[in-house]
């Protein structure tokens, strides 16, 4: 996936699309920071599991940057980062419906058995680690919320 990213940068440059080609050299600056953190050379290769977290960890900040700039009464700001989280998000996996949260939280109850609402913080890690990458963390604690009233 770090090559695949390399290699869209020229696409970007060609399609002369500003937006995305400022995405993808803002992602080869976070691999390259993340080599640095993780005592690598920076021209080695994250792996694609070590990408998604970096492009995860840019999502959720252009997530934020939303909010902030939406409260902050700035809309015009808000709708760049929009754009910018739209060509992160064409790499990220797509992610599970609450539905889907639902069945496995569900499945994890049967499981575990009777569960109280004092093991919720238990339950919930358990559910996470099964779900990593997978889903939000915003909707399984929704879900798993709604399955303890």
């Amino acid at each position: 996936m770090h090559q695949q990213i390399k290699d869209q940068i020229k696409a970007a440059m060609l399609a002369k699309d500003t937006v995305r080609l400022g995405v993808l050299r803002g992602l080869l600056a976070a691999f390259t920071n993340e080599l640095v953190a993780t005592k690598r050379m920076p021209q080695d290769m994250l792996t694609d599991e070590e990408v998604i977290a970096v492009i995860r960890r840019q999502a959720k900040q252009r997530k934020d940057s939303i909010e902030q700039f939406v409260n902050g009464g700035r809309p015009e700001l808000a709708e760049d980062e929009k754009a910018e989280l739209a060509v992160l998000e064409t790499f990220l996996p797509q992610m599970m419906s609450k539905d889907e949260i639902r069945k496995v939280v569900e499945a994890k109850k049967a499981e575990m058995g009777e569960v109280d609402k004092s093991k919720m913080g238990i339950f919930m890690g358990s559910i996470m680690k099964d779900l990593k990458g997978k889903a939000e963390g915003a909707d399984v604690k929704e879900v798993i919320e709604e399955s303890f009233k």
